[in-house]
């Protein structure tokens, strides 16, 4: 009997000890639009542990993904507003706020992504990073490769005239119609969690997202062909509040900040190694995936960079241009 009671009194205080040990003092609202089976959502639920290491208990992550507090625009209002504290977020979107910094999420900006890499690494990111925080009072912490984009269809895209009065949901931030509109297409935004039915149901006949992306969303068994046209190297940026940035001690910031990158190079990593295997694995799907020159793709773009849809100044575009 005593030993009966031994036991159910070490189990009563184990029960009390496991939610210390889950939760920190204060739990960060990190928000996202992307599947909870997504390296983007599964190295943020990591992060909690080391974020609750690094301060000593004071601050975690509760992660929400798949658009579960709010539509991409809805999150980055709540920055601001201080109903979310951490958000991964397009630079398009970013840029609606303070449009230069959205330059890196522009169509065929980067020639490759070595490009991409050294831009992301640069002293250009860190002022538009910097600018965007005195546009908006929110803290850009790190930036996570996102993939190529792709154009998904229901008949092969191979030069830009295939894609002449075609319908492509386009995320809801207006650079993401530049594409569409450079090769005569009819970009039509569409919050990401109805992009899946919009195609099913024939609302669009086309959309563009990474290859990592197209799986997680299953937009493959709506669309019989996935053309290679990279139009995009695109990336998110983790972006922490500028009501809950402004509360942290310059200790927890720099915690905040590490364990921030550290999940940004956790999600790279896995899409970076996600993209080298997804074409066999759409073709073993039944999937078309069609090899796509991009050349003339490029050159209809480029005409649009610095035209009236451009968010940023010639000496913005020139310096990422001669980043080698």
């Amino acid at each position: 009997m005593a030993h009966r009671t031994i036991l159910a009194l070490a189990a009563v205080a184990a029960t009390a000890l496991t939610p210390l040990a889950a939760s920190a003092q204060t739990m960060l609202k990190f928000a996202h639009v992307y599947e909870a089976s997504e390296p983007y959502h599964t190295c943020a639920v990591a992060a909690s542990d080391k974020l609750m290491e690094a301060t000593d208990g004071r601050y975690g992550f509760e992660v929400f993904p798949a658009s579960s507090l709010g539509k991409e625009v809805d999150i980055n209002e709540g920055l601001g507003l201080g109903t979310v504290d951490v958000i991964y977020t397009g630079q398009l979107f970013a840029g609606r706020a303070y449009g230069p910094v959205a330059i890196g999420g522009a169509p065929f900006m980067f020639r490759d992504f070595d490009h991409w890499d050294k831009y992301r690494n640069s002293d250009l990111f860190q002022e538009l990073a910097d600018g965007y925080e005195k546009a908006t009072g929110n803290h850009i912490t790190s930036v996570t490769y996102y993939g190529a984009r792709h154009v998904t269809s229901n008949k092969p895209v191979l030069k830009p005239e295939d894609m002449k009065g075609m319908k492509i949901r386009v995320p809801n931030a207006p650079l993401y119609m530049m594409f569409p509109r450079a090769v005569g297409a009819n970009p039509t935004p569409i919050a990401f969690a109805e992009v899946y039915l919009a195609l099913q149901q024939g609302t669009v006949d086309a959309q563009e997202n990474p290859l990592p992306t197209i799986q997680a969303k299953k937009f493959y068994e709506v669309q019989s062909d996935i053309n290679l046209t990279g139009h995009i190297t695109d990336a998110l940026l983790t972006i922490v509040g500028g009501p809950r940035w402004n509360q942290l001690s310059d200790e927890d910031k720099a915690a905040l900040d590490k364990v921030l990158d550290e999940t940004a190079e956790c999600a790279t990593n896995q899409i970076i190694e996600n993209e080298k295997n997804l074409v066999q694995w759409f073709r073993d799907q039944g999937v078309n995936v069609n090899e796509v020159d991009r050349t003339p793709f490029r050159e209809a773009t480029m005409k649009l960079h610095n035209g009236d849809m451009a968010t940023w100044d010639q000496d913005t575009y020139d310096r990422l241009q001669a980043i080698q």
